[in-house]
């Protein structure tokens, strides 16, 4: 052993081209706009921002509505993340900015912690009614918006820098499409009292979604009918448009606006016929000119928001990276779900100082940048940029714009979540255990609220882990297709004299290992196999599970022994997910039982109770031979 003198060990030197690789991991920009081609991704670029801008605007003002904060603030969501996703954002499609189901999670905390009940303006001359101060109850819920994106941002870049990514993966995609159903749900209920024009409490926790319902139920003798005829012809004219789109978009260079058309439209006839004055309908109101000086937020409500921040924060990078991933795969590049985090974190952190609330990736906007030829987050940018237009600019022209066009907007967005219903029946016919994550998700979403229907959802889904890992299967070879399946779903499979199958799905740990021994003895002692030797064995290569397999062979063709069959079992369904693969147990009359597992995968707790497993069952313990475990499984069993 020689060993290397201190002053001879390597030294890690800062180069100029490891400071470049670490530059380009925290700004990906640079790893593409030094060779950007301009000549063929710019009108593209720009084509796909114009149409994103004209999409984003009419968004931003609706979806402040949804976070319960003037309209205004909705342009300021959709302006500065934008900016910064551009720099730090590792994908090149998404459109991130303002987002429903984030919007709506925002504006229940915004309720609950700024009710309209601790704004009260005493009642004049004698009168009992009392109303409520708008001024201070819209400045106190902004606050609230604004702590809580921090803290959206700290807990996104925290994850970030932990290198946790990997979360997105226990939100599966029944869970998370029964949740999106369920807020799309909730998204629309809560826009009925501005398509109506009633005056009702907005509602937050377990069941707002029935009490806001009945509340507008109660009020429908309140009707403003000027509203509800302009809200609902909004909204047929944006659901002609967007099938329009989908029908035509082979012959149409570009989308057809449909949003901004209807904003422009109501817009000007709400000013031309006063609509305010004449007829009552609500409208935006003022909207500032300019941007917003840099203020810190209110640092007494983090600890009354730090749960809801966590779950906004999880809810917004799981949309975020589920459809970058998405384009990624389409467009074939990579994206990096730790640098996700980070972008995320900093688009939420620096902007809440800007008084913005939390983003994520906006589903209706991202197919509109990728569809109309966006190649880069230049397109991004450049809506971004159409955005400050109207905040600097000219944002005092949508002043009387109806409240009731936004809620025709919002709720012709989410009608691709509805879609997602159909998501049942196919559930029902290809597992019966994602179709219950996608029920679970779904009902205690709409029931309980999006955060503890979250919490709820999530749990279920690590349940029904826990449940396959303790599901055990007797397997057969079926003599139709030569695979061995279980005996239980083929009519057609066969078992060999002598040859048991015991399969499980997973290694065995303290969740299973009781129900895998109890298993174990059940099939055994039912089938009432000759137990002269069972032998547990880790192979690591294919060349000791070729030497190990001739042995076999060989013992069982021994005449002298007793009777027995010999079987190969071609297996198609082994494959290795982190450290767990499927086991099987082959019991014979007389056998050496090849039992192939990483070392890694049997905690010291199933270890042990796999000795006394076969103990009780007359066989002989586990060996505890291990090497380097070789990832290749073996498909030959005998």
């Amino acid at each position: 052993l020689t060993l290397t003198a201190p002053d001879e060990l390597p030294v890690a030197l800062c180069t100029s081209q490891r400071a470049r690789g670490v530059a380009v991991r925290l700004l990906p920009i640079l790893s593409w706009l030094p060779s950007y081609p301009i000549r063929s991704f710019l009108f593209y670029d720009v084509m796909s921002g114009l149409s994103t801008g004209v999409v984003q605007l009419p968004q931003g003002l609706a979806y402040a509505m949804l976070a319960a904060v003037p309209a205004v603030y909705g342009l300021y969501s959709s302006f500065y993340p934008v900016l910064l996703y551009t720099f730090f954002g590792t994908s090149r499609h998404i459109s991130v900015g303002t987002f429903a189901v984030m919007s709506l999670m925002i504006g229940g905390v915004v309720v609950r912690e700024a009710p309209d009940s601790m704004f009260p303006i005493p009642a004049a001359n004698g009168s009992n009614v009392s109303t409520v101060d708008l001024g201070a109850r819209d400045a106190q819920r902004v606050q609230v918006a604004v702590a809580l994106t921090t803290l959206v941002g700290l807990i996104q870049l925290l994850l970030g820098a932990l290198r946790l990514g990997f979360v997105a993966i226990y939100l599966t995609e029944p869970l998370v499409r029964g949740f999106t159903t369920a807020a799309a749900i909730q998204v629309c209920v809560s826009q009925l009292k501005y398509l109506f024009g009633v005056r009702t409490p907005r509602y937050s926790g377990v069941l707002a979604t029935v009490y806001t319902l009945v509340a507008v139920v109660q009020d429908l003798g309140s009707t403003n009918v000027a509203t509800v005829t302009m809200g609902v012809a909004c909204i047929m004219f944006l659901y002609g448009m967007k099938q329009l789109n989908e029908r035509c978009k082979a012959r149409l260079p570009l989308p057809l606006p449909g949003e901004i058309i209807v904003v422009i439209v109501a817009t000007a006839t709400s000013y031309g016929m006063g609509l305010a004055e004449r007829y009552q309908v609500d409208v935006v109101g003022v909207i500032p000119k300019g941007l917003l000086p840099p203020a810190l937020p209110q640092f007494h409500l983090f600890p009354r928001i730090a749960t809801d921040a966590f779950a906004v924060a999880i809810v917004g990078f799981s949309m975020a990276i589920s459809m970058a991933k998405t384009f990624a795969l389409k467009h074939g590049y990579r994206v990096d779900g730790n640098q996700e985090l980070l972008a995320l974190g900093l688009c939420n952190f620096v902007s809440s100082f800007f008084q913005t609330f939390a983003i994520s990736c906006s589903m209706s906007r991202s197919l509109v940048q990728e569809s109309t030829g966006g190649k880069t987050q230049i397109a991004g940018l450049l809506a971004s940029l159409l955005v400050l237009l109207v905040i600097v600019a000219i944002g005092f022209l949508f002043e009387a714009l109806p409240q009731t066009v936004l809620a025709a907007v919002i709720m012709v967005n989410l009608l691709g979540m509805f879609k997602q219903i159909l998501d049942i029946p196919m559930l029902w016919r290809r597992s019966r255990l994602e179709l219950g994550i996608w029920l679970v998700s779904f009902v205690a979403s709409l029931l309980l609220g999006l955060d503890y229907g979250l919490l709820m959802a999530v749990a279920f889904a690590i349940l029904t882990v826990i449940y396959r890992t303790q599901r055990y299967v007797h397997r057969g070879v079926c003599v139709c297709v030569c695979v061995c399946v279980c005996v239980c779903v083929c009519v057609c499979v066969c078992e060999y004299s002598g040859i048991k199958i015991f399969q499980s799905n997973s290694s065995v740990y303290f969740a299973n290992c009781d129900l895998y021994v109890t298993s174990l003895r059940d099939k055994v002692g039912t089938y009432g196999c000759a137990r002269e030797r069972i032998g547990l064995h880790f192979f690591q290569d294919r060349d000791r599970d070729q030497d190990q397999k001739t042995e076999a062979e060989k013992d069982l063709s021994d005449p002298s022994g007793p009777p027995s069959a010999t079987v190969n079992l071609e297996t198609s369904d082994h494959s290795w997910v982190s450290s767990v693969c499927r086991e099987t147990i082959v019991y014979t009359h007389r056998v050496t039982c090849n039992y192939r597992v990483p070392c890694t995968a049997h905690t010291p707790q199933g270890h042990l109770y796999l000795k006394v497993g076969f103990a009780e069952v007359g066989a002989e313990g586990p060996s505890s031979f291990c090497k380097p475990l070789n990832r290749q499984p073996s498909t030959t069993l005998l």
